[in-house]
C-alpha cells in the first residue's frame, strides 16, 4: 500500500490560506442576521427576521431580453424557510439563531444558535429526546372541574417545569363550574397547590362559539397580566379548553398560521411539532404562545430520580432524612421520611404516591 505523505506548506502558503479563511469569515459575518425559529418541519425550519445583515444582498441587473429571475428581498418580520448547518443541536420553536439567506432561492441557512434560557424536551415515538420549545418563560397547566382535574397530570407538569427551568402557572378554566357539586374537589386541589406556593388563575372560557360573550371570558385580563411579554406553553388534558383559551388570547391565531405559510412561500405542513404564535407579530420581544401538539403525552423516562423528586418541592428536602440512601419511597419502605411526614400530617399522601408512580415510570425504559 502506497504511503501518502502530507505536503509541507511554505510559510507564505500558510499565510495565504489563513487570509482566505479570514476573508471568508468576514464575508459570512457581514451576511449574518438574527432570527427566531417560528416552527419546525423536520429538516427545515421557519425563521422570522429580527435584524438585517450588515451588508444587504444586491439584486443582479437583468438584461432587457432576459427573463426576470427569482429574487426574494430581505425585510424585517418576514418568514423564511431555512436549512440547518450540520453539527448544530436540534432546534425548536423559540430558539434565537444567527443565519444567512439566499435571495436567489428564497431559502436560508442557520449558522448558530444563541444560548437558551430554558428548554422543554420530551421523548418522541422513537424514544429519542426531542426539543419541544426553547426560551419558554411559563408553562400554563390548564385543568377544569369537568373533566375532573387529574392531580397526577398536574404533578407531572410541575416536574417538567422544574427540570426545564420554566415557571409553572396553574390555570383553572371553566371556573364557573366550581359552584356545582363537581367543583368541590377542584377547589380543594387549588387550595393545596396554593399552600405549596404555586400561582393560579381562574378563567371561564369554554367553547369557541361562546368566546364573544362577555361572561365567557372571565379571568382573561388576569391571565394576560401573568403572561404579558412572556413566551408561554399551554398544557393539560383534553377537554379543559386549552384551544379556546389560545383563541381567546389570540383571536387571529388561525390567520397567523396561514400568513406564516404564505410568507415562507411554501404550503403548511402537518408534521410540525410546535409553532410560535406571537402576541405582536412585528415585535417578538412582546412574547407569545408556543402551540405544541402532543405535549399532553409528555413522557419522563429520560429523567433520573433526582430530577423527579426535585419537582416535588415539599418532598425533596425530606428525602435526605430517609433511613436508607436508596429509599424508593414506596408505602412499605422502611424508615422513609416521606411517609413519616404523611403520618404526621405535614405532606399530602397523594403527592408521595404520585412521586413513586413517576419514579417507577422513569425507571421503566420504553425499549
Amino acid at each position: 500500500m502506497a504511503l501518502i505523505r502530507q505536503r509541507k506548506l511554505t510559510k507564505q502558503q500558510i499565510r495565504r490560506i489563513d487570509k482566505q479563511q479570514l476573508d471568508s469569515q468576514d464575508s459570512l459575518d457581514d451576511s449574518l442576521m438574527d432570527g427566531v425559529v417560528m416552527a419546525h418541519y423536520g429538516k427545515q425550519l421557519e425563521v422570522q427576521i429580527t435584524s438585517l445583515p450588515a451588508v444587504l444582498p444586491v439584486q443582479p441587473e437583468i438584461a432587457p431580453d432576459d427573463p426576470e429571475p427569482f429574487w426574494q428581498a430581505l425585510e424585517l418580520g418576514d418568514i423564511w424557510r431555512c436549512h440547518v448547518r450540520t453539527n448544530l443541536p436540534m432546534l425548536a420553536a423559540g430558539d434565537h439563531v444567527r443565519w444567512t439567506a439566499d435571495p436567489n432561492t428564497g431559502f436560508g441557512r442557520i449558522e448558530s444558535v444563541k444560548p437558551r434560557t430554558s428548554l422543554v424536551s420530551r421523548p418522541d415515538r422513537y424514544h429519542k429526546l426531542k426539543p419541544v420549545a426553547a426560551n419558554i418563560d411559563i408553562l400554563a397547566i390548564v385543568f377544569a372541574p369537568l373533566p375532573a382535574a387529574a392531580a397526577s397530570l398536574i404533578d407531572r407538569y410541575l416536574v417538567v417545569c422544574h427540570h426545564a427551568g420554566v415557571k409553572p402557572l396553574l390555570v383553572l378554566n371553566k371556573a364557573d363550574l366550581l359552584a356545582q357539586e363537581d367543583g368541590v374537589d377542584t377547589r380543594e386541589l387549588l387550595t393545596q397547590y396554593a399552600a405549596l406556593g404555586y400561582e393560579s388563575v381562574l378563567t371561564s372560557v369554554d367553547c369557541p362559539e361562546n368566546i364573544a360573550a362577555s361572561d365567557a371570558q372571565t379571568g382573561l385580563d388576569e391571565l394576560k397580566r401573568h403572561i404579558d411579554k412572556k413566551l408561554v406553553i399551554f398544557a393539560g388534558q383534553s377537554g379543559v379548553g386549552k384551544s379556546s383559551l389560545i383563541n381567546a388570547l389570540l383571536p387571529e391565531s388561525g390567520q397567523m398560521v396561514n400568513v406564516i405559510s404564505e410568507n415562507s412561500k411554501l404550503g403548511q405542513h402537518t408534521t410540525t411539532t410546535s409553532r410560535l404564535l406571537p402576541f405582536n407579530p412585528e415585535d417578538l420581544t412582546e412574547g407569545g404562545i408556543v402551540d405544541t401538539p402532543g405535549i399532553r403525552e409528555y413522557g419522563i423516562w429520560h429523567l433520573d430520580p433526582d430530577d423527579i423528586i426535585s419537582g416535588f418541592i415539599e418532598l425533596a428536602p425530606l428525602a435526605g432524612d430517609c433511613k436508607f440512601r436508596d429509599c424508593k419511597h414506596t408505602h412499605n419502605s422502611k424508615g422513609c421520611a416521606l411517609w413519616q411526614a404523611v403520618a404526621d400530617g405535614d405532606v399530602l399522601q397523594r403527592r408521595v404516591e404520585n412521586l413513586v408512580t413517576l419514579s417507577e415510570e422513569a425507571d421503566t425504559k420504553p425499549y
